[in-house]
């Protein structure tokens, strides 16, 4: 077994120390964001993106809530029959009810979801709840990511966008 030199040492101590700091650093200088924020900084909710701006739900996603958003990803809107977005962004009293069918007034997060069998969406209707086999399904949607903190409330991701009756 080959010795190491004390300089080596240290210069691997000082290494991972370097690397230690910068993520703890890193990691306390996140600051939470609002839901919207969030999204947008996320990379993967385009879509909803820019469905909130045409439905004028920034301002109240952005509001101090708090709010629990199941939030489709850009894949779970692409997978809707071609020139649904597009007309949905056509008509904002359709894409409010929509939006709003996937925001829960209050902050639920995923160990009081699993619980859960419905909850009143912001629009009113309820929206279904079940667990089966460690996967939780909101209506149709797979929830794919849990617990995505915010300074307003939470998001929980989906696999599909649910459609309110």
């Amino acid at each position: 077994m080959k010795k190491l030199n004390l300089t080596t040492l240290w210069v691997a101590v000082l290494m991972i120390s370097v690397v230690a700091f910068a993520s703890t650093d890193y990691m306390s200088s996140m600051e939470k964001k609002s839901i919207v924020e969030t999204a947008v900084g996320a990379g993967k909710f385009n879509t909803l993106v820019t469905a909130v701006k045409a439905a004028d739900l920034v301002e109240t996603l952005s509001g101090p809530g708090p709010f629990t958003v199941f939030a489709p990803t850009d894949d779970a809107f692409a997978a809707l029959p071609a020139g649904t977005v597009e007309s949905l962004l056509q008509n904002k009293d359709k894409l409010q009810a929509i939006l709003t069918y996937h925001v829960v007034p209050g902050k639920v997060m995923a160990s009081d979801v699993v619980h859960l069998q419905s909850a009143k969406t912001a629009n009113g209707q309820m929206i279904t709840i079940k667990v089966k086999d460690g996967v939780v399904m909101v209506d149709n949607a797979k929830v794919v990511m849990t617990d995505i903190e915010c300074t307003n409330g939470v998001i929980h991701v989906i696999d599909a966008v649910i459609l309110p009756k």
